[in-house]
């Protein structure tokens, strides 16, 4: 009974059974090895850590390479797709930055989130040399600026000051969370806002307790610096159209967003100016995203700078995007006027006392900037303020919206293109034609041919 279950011996001389396939098919399918219970072994100890080792490797790796790019690359393009929005950004995220859990970020998953540069306190302490007072350039709503000078190529501090290497540098201030919550707030808009009139976000820094952030250097400052300089004659009507454009495509870009973004502190400090004169909109400490669906407006507590507050958002705390359609009405009569909103304040509501001069043709010529002379005609001036009158509308329904502002500007800039032209073609016939009637009669008669 034992020997039954034993296996028969195969005879040696007897001729194998090779198995072939049916006729009329060449190849038989490979069937999958099914594992058991026994062939799944538990890793060891070792082999975790070795795996562990691999993964940290992989890691490390990953942020060299990214290291050795150029902070100065262009920046990748917006990605509106379906599929990216529900990775990146899931629908249910937080009104603001202070709506989160009190939690500090890890340089690991900053650097991988928002996909910006990581720079060591070190490197731009030395960038700025050790954030000397004559390094200092602006101070912001939660921290203070410095200009600083790296060598993009080896990502050491520059030992030459050239303006191919400049970067703005933004410490935060040690003074309680708010500053805290700002910085974090700026960090996860810019990270993910790219537009040439937006201001560029390069990297940050979040060692231990130091907070930075690194911006593009721009290198005519704040528009503000340029309407307080009582000796400033770079900005003639042309460039402030310009400027005005510019900031407009910003907000725009910001109220468009696949998410609207509502600036809430839109003033003529936070526009920059570049070589060019093109605007760009900086300082996002107290953004924060915009109403979805069936809400008509967030509630939260009056943040910003007096004299460019919405009459509604001082009484009631309501926040939208026609906020910042009022405070950039604000920015607009200081761009006519050359005078700041601290200097003509009312109650907080710098467009009142400007309203009577605005809607009077007659008496517009009185609050225009006297820097600006004869530099500007009296109609692109009337229009002009008619595009300040609808976005100062104490009804925020009656406001246009930040697309509607950027095509007024656009036609405006337009018109005043093709009446530079006639007048340009005009003074070259009439110059022309008095330079010959000037002639003294000998020189004409000897021009003609007999």
């Amino acid at each position: 009974m034992g020997n039954c279950l034993r296996k028969n011996p195969q005879d040696p001389n007897r001729q194998l059974d090779i198995a072939r396939p049916p006729a009329g098919v060449t190849r038989i399918p490979r069937q999958n090895r099914t594992s058991t219970v026994e062939e799944k072994k538990t890793p060891s100890d070792s082999s975790k850590a070795v795996q562990e080792n691999r993964r940290k490797h992989r890691r490390r790796d990953y942020r060299l390479r990214e290291w050795k790019t150029s902070v100065f690359s262009s920046s990748q393009k917006e990605k509106h797709s379906k599929k990216y929005r529900e990775r990146t950004m899931p629908e249910s995220l937080p009104v603001a930055a202070r709506d989160l859990p009190a939690v500090s970020f890890h340089r690991d998953e900053v650097f991988h989130a928002y996909k910006l540069k990581y720079f060591c306190h070190g490197l731009l302490e030395a960038a700025t040399r050790k954030f000397s007072e004559k390094n200092l350039i602006g101070q912001g709503g939660f921290g203070d600026v410095y200009i600083g000078y790296i060598n993009s190529c080896a990502m050491t501090a520059a030992r030459r000051k050239n303006a191919d290497f400049a970067v703005a540098v933004k410490r935060l201030r040690r003074k309680g969370s708010q500053g805290q919550d700002e910085w974090e707030n700026e960090l996860r808009f810019l990270s993910r806002l790219n537009h040439p009139n937006v201001v560029k976000l390069m990297g940050y820094c979040c060692d231990d307790q130091h907070r930075l952030l690194v911006y593009e250097y721009v290198t005519r400052g704040s528009l503000e610096d340029h309407l307080l300089n009582e000796d400033d004659t770079e900005l003639n009507w042309e460039r402030r159209i310009k400027i005005a454009l510019g900031a407009a495509r910003g907000l725009e870009h910001l109220h468009t967003y696949w998410r609207p973004v509502i600036h809430r502190d839109v003033k003529a400090s936070n526009v920059l100016l570049d070589d060019d004169f093109n605007a760009k909109i900086s300082d996002f400490g107290l953004a924060k995203f915009g109403p979805l669906g069936d809400k008509s407006h967030i509630s939260t507590r009056v943040l910003g700078t007096r004299g460019y507050f919405a009459p509604e958002y001082i009484a009631t705390g309501h926040l939208t995007l026609k906020t910042d359609v009022y405070s950039f009405g604000v920015v607009l009569l200081e761009i006519l006027s050359g005078k700041t909103a601290a200097m003509r304040r009312t109650n907080g509501l710098a467009g009142n006392w400007a309203k009577p001069y605005l809607s009077n043709k007659l008496a517009l010529h009185q609050i225009i900037d006297e820097k600006l002379g004869r530099n500007i005609q009296m109609e692109e001036a009337q229009e002009f303020a008619e595009i300040i009158l609808r976005c100062l509308n104490s009804d925020p329904k009656n406001r246009p919206t930040m697309s509607e502002v950027v095509a007024a500007l656009e036609q405006l800039q337009l018109n005043m293109g093709s009446c530079y032209q006639t007048s340009l073609r005009t003074s070259t016939h009439t110059t022309r034609t008095l330079s010959f009637e000037q002639r003294p009669l000998k020189q004409r008669m000897s021009n003609l041919v007999i």
